[in-house]
């Protein structure tokens, strides 16, 4: 009897573990467990061919949200039509990168929620009808036919928006457009070249001024600080420097110190003869930079304004070989924040953004 009670038990193991395996075998890529800030995860790692790896309209609309809610970079168009990214907090759901999208539709769940002037970026009852990410990055993203119903001037604009806002999420490095079901190979309105997909390299209310020297020049994206009403933000905008390599953290600067010099109605956060005393250092990924007392917002303190740091590291940490800032002034052993937080080491992007969100 206790043979048989033995046989009995492996045999009812060994189904178990058949079972199981069979309904993983089964799963769908939504109900794949991912981390959160890698939603969507590249077909290899499911076992699954980029066909396969589908949200098709009956998936979208069984998408299920909770109560718990999570802080998500939006693009949006602000009150002079530039494209910005704004923090707004999102249900959290099976699928980030979707519900992300859905709250990119005017006159959609997230009308409540946008900043004073801000609006939302895709053509209102836009459906997202499907997503589908291949091995390469490349984020294909079905919609439907209300999509069309938009301006040619905010083309460019819509792109823009989705592909910045898309490309947050760590797979994904470029998106492509199909309307119900079909590729599009150029933007419907007013034929913007779309057969490659749409990435981050093609800049963000690119400014051209006259026709700069390809050889000669780089296209950076440098941070402006605006203000509306209560509202401070930052208006990414991708331009020429016609400058060499060791100039051209110093070229950066001295733009967002004095501030565009085209449609951006941009803040002055820096204090009249703010001076940088010695050129920038760059030295394993940190570029160090040295400035006089006038930047300080409060000299008897050492106390620089929250403003002009997040306009700096944002600005240089734009740029692919700066990942932190290190701000000195001269004469002063250490600064601070507005809130008392001593500067003691470099700051990154991550330390601004996790200030935005506090």
């Amino acid at each position: 009897m206790k043979i048989r009670g033995v046989l009995l038990i492996s045999f009812l193991l060994s189904v178990s573990i058949f079972m199981v395996g069979c309904l993983q075998g089964e799963q769908t890529f939504e109900e794949i467990d991912v981390p959160e800030e890698s939603i969507i995860q590249e077909s290899e790692e499911n076992g699954e061919s980029e066909e396969d790896v589908n949200i098709d309209a009956g998936e979208v609309e069984d998408v299920i949200e909770t109560e718990e809610t999570v802080l998500r970079e939006l693009y949006l168009i602000d009150a002079e039509g530039f494209v910005v990214p704004q923090m707004i907090e999102l249900p959290k759901t099976e699928s980030a990168a979707l519900t992300t999208l859905q709250y990119m539709v005017k006159d959609g769940p997230v009308t409540e929620m946008l900043p004073n002037g801000f609006q939302a970026v895709l053509p209102a009852q836009t459906d997202i009808l499907g997503m589908n990410l291949s091995d390469d990055g490349t984020l294909v993203i079905d919609v439907s036919d209300q999509f069309t119903n938009y301006e040619a001037k905010d083309e460019v604009k819509i792109l823009e928006a989705m592909t910045h806002t898309m490309t947050q999420f760590e797979n994904i490095e470029r998106i492509k457009l199909w309307i119900n079901g079909e590729e599009q190979l150029e933007m419907p309105v007013n034929g913007t070249p779309i057969s490659s997909g749409y990435s981050t390299d093609k800049g963000i209310n690119v400014f051209v001024d006259g026709k700069p020297n390809i050889h000669t020049s780089k296209s950076l994206t440098v941070y402006y600080p605006k203000q509306y009403h209560e509202q401070f933000y930052h208006v990414p905008v991708t331009q020429y420097f016609e400058e060499d390599d060791d100039r051209i953290f110093e070229a950066v600067i001295q733009s967002v110190m004095k501030g565009p010099s085209f449609g951006v109605q941009a803040a002055q956060v820096f204090n009249d003869g703010t001076e940088l005393l010695e050129s920038p250092v760059l030295n394993e990924g940190v570029l160090q930079l040295v400035f006089n007392d006038a930047v300080l917002k409060d000299e008897d303190k050492a106390m620089i304004s929250d403003e002009v740091m997040e306009t700096l590291v944002k600005s240089l940490t734009a740029l692919e070989e700066v990942e932190a800032v290190d701000v000195k002034v001269k004469d002063k052993s250490v600064i601070v924040s507005e809130s008392g937080t001593t500067y003691d080491r470099p700051v990154t992007l991550s330390d601004i953004k996790a200030q935005e969100k506090m």
